[in-house]
């Protein structure tokens, strides 16, 4: 029995194809799809899950949600609970969807934009005492670093902002643009 007949047995329709698309976009993101897969049941679930629960319903091997519930918890994007008469742990996700978005995105920061400044501050630093390098190079790599550290300060203020306050500038769309008064320009041809 292949791993989606088994989900078709026990899934709603809605609820496999959010599980499945949620792996495929996991996959993309550079998250293992078994992962993904887990976080999106936990996150539709009405009620927590054990792995047992989980691994039947996905179909998986039991020690592969294992391995990934770890790593859910890693993110803190889901939590261990205990259940009234019920030894075993169960797990729910993160259910407040901002918050969640919150958690992806500082830990997507810390693997990937902590690094890269971290190299770049290093690289910017060397490059200032080595004569053998070009002054465009160096510029262009000073360039790097203050961009990079300008999309890390803004990343960091929107992260402090209440959820509502999100909601409101996202709602505000191409608003945000006219306020700051940079208006509708011409498109520039692809280069």
């Amino acid at each position: 029995m292949t791993e989606t007949s088994k989900q078709s047995a026990r899934l709603p329709e809605a609820i496999e194809r959010f599980v499945l698309h949620w792996g495929e976009m996991g996959s993309i993101w550079g998250v293992n799809r078994s992962v993904a897969q887990i976080h999106a049941l936990l996150y539709v679930s009405d009620r927590p899950l054990t792995a047992e629960e989980i691994a039947d319903q996905l179909g998986m091997a039991r020690s592969n949600v294992s391995t990934s519930l770890k790593e859910l918890q890693t993110w803190s994007l889901i939590r261990r609970v205990h259940v009234m008469g019920d030894r075993r742990d169960h797990f729910e996700a993160e259910a407040e969807l901002f918050e969640m978005v919150r958690r992806i995105a500082h830990g997507r920061k810390q693997r990937e934009i902590d690094p890269a400044l971290e190299v770049l501050r290093a690289c910017v630093n060397d490059a200032s005492t080595d004569t053998t390098m070009s002054t465009r190079a160096k510029q262009r790599l000073a360039e790097m670093l203050r961009f990079m550290e300008t999309i890390d300060k803004s990343f960091t203020e929107i992260m402090r902002l209440p959820a509502s306050t999100l909601m409101t500038l996202l709602r505000m769309g191409g608003g945000l643009a006219r306020l700051a008064g940079i208006g509708k320009k011409k498109e520039e041809p692809d280069r």
